[in-house]
């Protein structure tokens, strides 16, 4: 794939507070990018500034190396779904699907063709003569897509698509958008505050935060190795400890010392030296929780602990476990039928092992995001 839209560090401020921050990103052809971010991060502003709906107050909008930053929006290759998804409600799908065509004055035979063919492709020709209370949220949101695919846009924008579905139909029209892009082959930019949509969804992701894009990655990157405090709380759950390198095992692992912690062993990837600050970061289901002592390994890190909470979710359970005075989540999934087992009880003594690959090292950490791991809130911030 080749990179054919960039955003050159765009920057907006709405009465003098900074809504996108010098966002600059790469968007390939034919795959799906999603802005993800909490609310307020700036990700709608950026989308609307791609769209043309908002005009940046610095930074260009360049597509196939035409700039575009000053077009209108019916001047630009570029298409939305909106999350009220916006049709008519006195007209039927097929004129709602249509209408783009018909005020671009395109021939009847034409427009029909068009709209048959898109209606078929979201799975809505037999319902075409309906109206849109006649239908659902999930089927409205698929007229919208077959109305914005229409007009054949270089660049699909989506805004919070599915936030007003339940979860159920929400996991069906993920399935439907994949299909759709597969079909239709053309850029989507995805934006939500959903992680699971982002993750499941994307082939890349961009991590927004305060108006700045904190890291650009695959989903697979963005979560295993974050790049700031902020990424690995808010894609998905972690376990964080405050750290210094105590000294090197050898060229690529180093022992850290945590506080009320016998030494931990991580990968540094970092190259970090002696005497330095860390943040370990260690996602839940990267622990291991047992009865009893597991045998020494290789780069095996092992606590002793007590069981404080047990939450069965079916699929896993979730553990909080203190261990040296550090409240740790843990994850463990449900691979066997658990019937057969003895599950772990409450204040249960247990040890809780993981391997020093499954340990991220971060340097930058964030105090906003305390309420988000399991630091203190009042842990001195570097």
């Amino acid at each position: 794939m080749d990179g054919f839209i960039e955003l050159r560090g765009i920057r907006k401020k709405f009465q003098g507070v900074p809504a996108v921050d010098d966002a600059s990103l790469t968007l390939n052809r034919g795959e799906v990018f999603s802005l993800l971010g909490p609310s307020g991060c700036g990700k709608t502003t950026l989308l609307r500034i791609l769209g043309g709906f908002e005009t940046p107050d610095a930074g260009r909008i360049i597509i196939d190396g035409q700039d575009i930053t000053d077009l209108p929006p019916n001047k630009r290759p570029i298409n939305t779904v909106f999350q009220n998804y916006a049709l008519f409600p006195h007209l039927t799908l097929w004129d709602n699907v249509g209408f783009g065509l018909k005020m671009a004055g395109r021939p009847r035979k034409f427009i029909d063709s068009e709209v048959e063919r898109m209606l078929d492709l979201v799975d809505l020709l037999d319902h075409a003569e309906k109206k849109p209370h006649q239908i659902s949220g999930g089927q409205k949101q698929r007229v919208a897509i077959a109305r914005a695919l229409i007009n054949k846009p270089q660049l699909l924008l989506l805004d919070e698509p599915l936030a007003a579905l339940d979860l159920k139909l929400r996991q069906r029209m993920l399935l439907e958008l994949d299909r759709i892009h597969d079909e239709v082959g053309i850029t989507f930019l995805y934006v939500t505050h959903d992680q699971g949509e982002a993750m499941s969804l994307s082939d890349r992701i961009a991590v927004m935060n305060h108006g700045k894009i904190e890291q650009i990655g695959r989903p697979m990157e963005v979560y295993e190795a974050p790049s700031s405090s902020f990424v690995a709380a808010f894609i998905g759950d972690t376990n964080f400890f405050k750290a210094n390198v105590s000294a090197s095992a050898d060229a690529d692992y180093s022992r850290l010392s945590i506080d009320k912690l016998p030494p931990v062993l991580a990968y540094n990837d970092k190259k970090l030296q002696t005497g330095q600050q860390v943040y370990l970061s260690i996602r839940p289901e990267k622990f291991r929780i047992q009865r009893e002592k597991p045998s020494d390994g290789e780069r095996l890190n092992m606590l002793k602990g007590k069981v404080l909470d047990i939450i069965y979710l079916g699929s896993n359970t979730k553990f909080r476990v203190e261990c040296g005075g550090h409240i740790l989540m843990i994850t463990q999934q449900h691979a066997r039928f658990m019937l057969d087992t003895s599950p772990l009880t409450w204040e249960e003594e247990v040890w809780v092992s993981w391997n020093a690959d499954d340990g991220y090292m971060l340097q930058r950490y964030e105090e906003a995001d305390t309420r988000l791991l399991n630091l203190p809130a009042e842990e001195p911030v570097p």
